[in-house]
């Protein structure tokens, strides 16, 4: 895919309008957001990376733990455990 230049001016409200056939090519929708970066002379932009609604059930068991259930003290003291060890 070859580089094409477009030229479009900013408004007196600091608003810029994205070309139809950039917005095309790279799937962008009204109302997407989008993440503007600078980088020395120039700025990048790029959607924002979306991530899928995680919901309690999704998370629940994910850490692979079958033992008993720990009480908040009992997790607490193991973190702490861990972090001594690792010194």
């Amino acid at each position: 895919m070859s580089a094409r230049e477009f030229t479009v001016r900013l408004s007196t409200k600091g608003q810029l309008v994205v070309p139809k056939e950039i917005r095309q090519r790279h799937g962008w929708a009204e109302g997407m957001d989008l993440v503007l970066e600078n980088q020395d002379d120039s700025v990048l932009f790029r959607p924002t990376r979306q991530f899928p609604e995680t919901t309690l059930e999704d998370l629940v068991g994910c850490t692979g733990y079958k033992g008993p259930t720990k009480s908040l003290k009992e997790m607490e003291g193991g973190i702490a455990k861990g972090a001594r060890d690792r010194r």
